[in-house]
């Protein structure tokens, strides 16, 4: 038995662990900071590129982010606040560029085109009066001043090409553009942002090591939590002042060890993904953007169906999907027992009511999960009408778990964001959910470190160097143009995004 004593303990060896290491480092050089990951190595889950979109959620092309009301209107909150967070997390990449903590952002980020596509096959006309509406409304806003709009064939032939070959010009369709868009590899921004903690007198990285339980403990000095975990047979007691959860999928069965109040009554559905990959050269080189449709009726956000241009270990890829599938891990890597672990005498009673209430959800997870091949190659030809069948192969995706949590009415409610939460005294905080994920991931820790380091983000000097790394810190992104424009300016520069 072997017994460390730290300040932080991050469990995980994803981006979002990575972040928060970072930061803290950061504003507080002498935090003893330790990583656990019960892989052989970091970044194998949710942050490498091949289990997630690889998408630089902005709102740009992403319909579920401006959801339309029985009266036809469009929201548009949502996608402000997802822009002006994936502003911080840009803002935080260029400081750590440009201090040497990311390597050059090409190895990283590349400007890809965000489109979003509609078209309406039975000649109603709602999908692209919706598509114009949500363009008018958000091209209204700075955030979005820059995107376009056209139902124009020849237009649209120009901003996707490959997808224009033998498409009927007489249907109507229609479609969005952004040029900045972004292409991020989450799992390079992780592997880059643990080499460099790991270059720190004070930081530690365990992998291979799994979490076997979280018990508070009290010493007469200070409270905070005794975490057991193993390694090669061989079980260690970590003490540690706050800990951090951020296992992805594996982060409620976590949560759930740490016993704490504030976990009363969440659960978790989990979600798998399949991607199409296509393995045709000549193919992949035709096209260079990344192009959202609406999604399926009863379908996650997750699965809204798009047809991405990836930079994978550093080779062109093009990438169709996700199909959606549902299993009863919680992690890639997890176990099938995982769903049935979870579920507890104060969550149970949420889990039926959302799978009451969820059965288009239900109905649709059994049919992307019994797809055939040439099923799946039916969908990407609605986007690719040429499509070879033998042109493509299917891989598995991420796994992600929705949050499911209390609520009187239905006695549950599936979530589809990411939610955080933390012990009253502010010593253990975890991060349940996906979308929109490791995009917001500055914005995300940024939560952390004002619910849980409060005193101390108060206190000029950590305000000082947040500012510092994140010119907009503390500010308002979507009230300020000006401010916008002028980190906008500074951010896209140095990440090449013009």
């Amino acid at each position: 038995m072997k017994n460390n004593d730290v300040d932080v303990l991050l469990i995980g060896g994803g981006i979002m662990s990575a972040t928060l290491g970072v930061l803290l480092h950061q504003l507080d050089p002498q935090l003893r900071i330790c990583m656990l990951e019960k892989l052989p190595e970091i970044a194998l889950e949710s942050s490498d590129a091949l289990n997630n979109a690889g998408t630089g959620h902005a709102g740009y092309c992403e319909l579920n982010y401006t959801p339309q009301a029985a009266d036809g209107s469009v929201a548009i909150e949502r996608a402000l606040a997802i822009n002006a967070n994936f502003e911080t997390s840009l803002q935080l990449w260029t400081s750590w560029v440009e201090m040497g903590a990311l390597p050059a952002p090409e190895t990283f980020i590349r400007k890809t085109p965000h489109l979003s596509f509609v078209w309406d096959m039975d000649g109603s006309g709602e999908n692209l009066s919706f598509l114009k509406q949500r363009y008018t409304k958000l091209q209204q806003h700075h955030l979005f001043q820059e995107m376009q709009f056209s139902d124009d064939f020849e237009q649209l032939k120009a901003w996707m090409p490959l997808m224009m070959q033998e498409r009927d010009a007489s249907i109507p369709m229609a479609a969005t553009y952004v040029e900045h868009g972004a292409d991020v590899d989450f799992g390079a921004i992780t592997r880059a942002l643990v080499a460099y903690l790991s270059q720190q007198s004070n930081f530690s990285l365990l992998t291979d090591t799994q979490v076997v339980d979280i018990k508070r403990s009290k010493t007469t000095a200070s409270s905070g939590w005794k975490v057991s975990a193993k390694a090669n047979k061989k079980q260690q007691v970590i003490n540690a002042k706050f800990v951090f959860i951020g296992a992805g999928g594996g982060a409620l069965p976590l949560l759930q060890k740490a016993n704490i109040d504030e976990s009363m009554g969440y659960g978790g559905f989990p979600v798998s993904g399949q991607w199409l990959i296509c393995n045709n050269p000549k193919v992949i080189q035709q096209h260079f953007a990344k192009v959202y449709g609406k999604a399926a009726v009863g379908a996650p956000p997750m699965s809204v169906p798009h047809l991405d241009t990836r930079i994978i270990h550093h080779k062109p890829q093009l990438l169709f999907g996700p199909f959606a599938g549902f299993t009863t891990k919680f992690l890639k890597a997890g176990s099938k027992s995982d769903l049935v672990k979870s579920i507890t005498a104060d969550n149970i009673k949420a889990m039926l009511g959302v799978g009451k209430n969820n059965m288009d959800l239900t109905r649709y997870l059994i049919k992307e999960a019994t797809q055939t091949h040439e099923q799946r190659m039916a969908s990407l030809r609605t986007f690719l009408p040429q499509a070879k069948s033998e042109d493509w192969q299917l891989e598995q995706a991420g796994q992600r778990v929705q949050v499911i949590k209390n609520c009187e009415e239905n006695w549950g409610k599936l979530e589809f964001g990411t939610e955080l939460v933390s012990s009253q005294d502010g010593s253990l905080a975890a991060l349940l959910g996906a979308s929109p994920g490791a995009s917001v991931s500055a914005k995300a820790m940024l939560d952390v470190l004002e619910r849980c380091f409060a005193s101390q983000v108060a206190q000029p000097d950590w305000r000082a160097k947040l500012k510092a790394l994140m010119p907009a810190y503390g500010e308002s992104l979507i009230d300020d143009a000006d401010l916008l424009n002028r980190v906008r300016k500074h951010t896209h520069t140095v990440l090449k995004l013009f």
